[in-house]
């Protein structure tokens, strides 16, 4: 992976776990008002849709919620130090 002037860390806590996800870059932290979150689209595939947690559409941008809990599973972490 290369990183640039543009990489970003964005730190998350997810339970009692600090994680920071390597980004390509990262525009804006938005405060999303919950009533602006709506399910996944249906053309999601099923796998995929196990990772994402809804979608908001903020202004004129579709913004795709990552489900943490699942992304940053155990299991999923195990795979990735296994494939790193």
């Amino acid at each position: 992976m290369e990183y640039d002037e543009a990489t970003r860390i964005i730190i998350v806590i997810l339970d009692d776990m600090e994680v920071g996800l390597i980004v390509d870059s990262a525009n804006d932290v938005l405060d999303i008002p919950v009533e602006s979150i709506e399910p996944q689209p249906e053309v999601v595939g099923h796998l995929a849709s196990e990772y994402i947690s809804g979608v908001a559409k903020i202004e004129k941008r579709l913004l795709v919620l990552i489900n943490l809990e699942k992304a940053l599973s155990l299991e999923m972490t195990e795979n990735m130090l296994r494939e790193g």
